[in-house]
């Protein structure tokens, strides 16, 4: 079972933000993010998307985040 639970875009994109993450470049709703130590990471989703928790635990295991960060 997932730790993981679903959650807005909005909301995972701030999260990654406080975490250091910066628009790097956007292109409609690509938005290239990059941060020291880590390789770049492609956000792809509108703010009022609902993100499942299978791409949650994708997104984590490129960018660190926990769900506590949430």
């Amino acid at each position: 079972m997932s730790s993981w639970k679903s959650a807005k875009a909005k909301r995972v994109q701030k999260a990654l933000e406080q975490m250091g993450w910066r628009v790097k470049r956007q292109k409609g709703s690509h938005k290239t993010l990059e941060r020291d130590g880590y390789e770049d990471y492609v956000f792809s989703f509108h703010d009022g998307d609902e993100i499942g928790p299978k791409m949650m635990a994708r997104i984590a295991k490129k960018t660190g985040l926990k769900p506590e960060d949430l």
